[in-house]
């Protein structure tokens, strides 16, 4: 059996008071993270539960594979499509449109109703294609 007397250093290591340390950092890391994730505060808009009675203010320009165009989805002709396109711009001067074309119909109808829109000062038109599927 060894003896040491008093005097003579202590050479165990002593791993309680590591830990202690250990779980300290981890606490304080734990803190520091979680008020630093948190963002900017802002003060968000309510929204109602109840549906919004508005109606969409996109209208839909189709042309179908005969070459019949449709406003959302009643028949029109170009003289019908020009003067209620005309009437939604004057009630929504920033009227978007979107142009729905098949595509076995001469390009010629999608010109045709993208100079009319041009000519009615509509700026924001879209053209709807289809997702490319892999």
């Amino acid at each position: 059996m060894d003896l040491r007397e008093d005097n003579e250093p202590y050479d165990d290591i002593n791993i309680t008071p590591m830990l202690d340390l250990a779980y300290v950092l981890l606490v304080i890391f734990i803190i520091m993270t979680t008020a630093t994730v948190q963002g900017i505060k802002v003060n968000l808009p309510k929204a109602s539960a109840t549906p919004s009675l508005a109606k969409p203010k996109t209208k839909a320009v189709t042309i179908d594979a005969n070459g019949q165009i449709y406003l959302d989805t009643y028949p029109v002709t170009m003289v019908e499509l020009e003067s209620r396109l005309r009437s939604f711009k004057a009630i929504t001067p920033d009227l978007p449109v979107v142009i729905k074309g098949d595509s076995k119909i001469q390009y010629e109808k999608v010109i045709e109703v993208m100079d009319l829109c041009g000519r009615l000062d509509i700026t924001q038109l879209g053209l709807v294609t289809q997702k490319l599927v892999k």
